[in-house]
């Protein structure tokens, strides 16, 4: 969505959802959101100053996945159909854009921007 002023165009930011925000829309807990993150089944796409994290509009699509598939999968199996997608989905961008993808999604220190792993 853009909005036209006279010559310029601006861009309007992506609204991003607090963890609050995410319980509120979905039926899933506090607790479990904060879970599927650490286990890397979902992605924060930024901190906050005070250090909440935050998460794209991507992260309803995901949450529905992992709804879907918890009916059937656990929790372990989930975490790995979900990385195969990821990875057939980043090389497929790779090749369609010449831009190697997020497949090697590190998570990274909220304080010093550098790789937890």
């Amino acid at each position: 969505m853009q909005l036209e002023v006279k010559d310029r165009t601006l861009q309007i930011p992506a609204k991003l959802y607090r963890i609050g925000e995410l319980v509120r829309y979905t039926p899933l807990s506090r607790q479990t959101i904060h879970n599927y993150t650490i286990m890397g089944l979902i992605r924060e796409v930024q901190w906050t100053e005070g250090g909440h994290r935050l998460y794209d509009e991507s992260v309803f699509e995901r949450l529905s996945r992992i709804i879907e598939l918890k009916k059937t999968r656990t929790l372990w199996e989930i975490r790995q159909i979900l990385s195969k997608e990821d990875a057939a989905e980043a090389s497929s961008a790779e090749q369609t854009t010449g831009i190697a993808g997020t497949a090697g999604y590190r998570p990274q220190s909220k304080k010093t921007g550098k790789e937890t792993v």
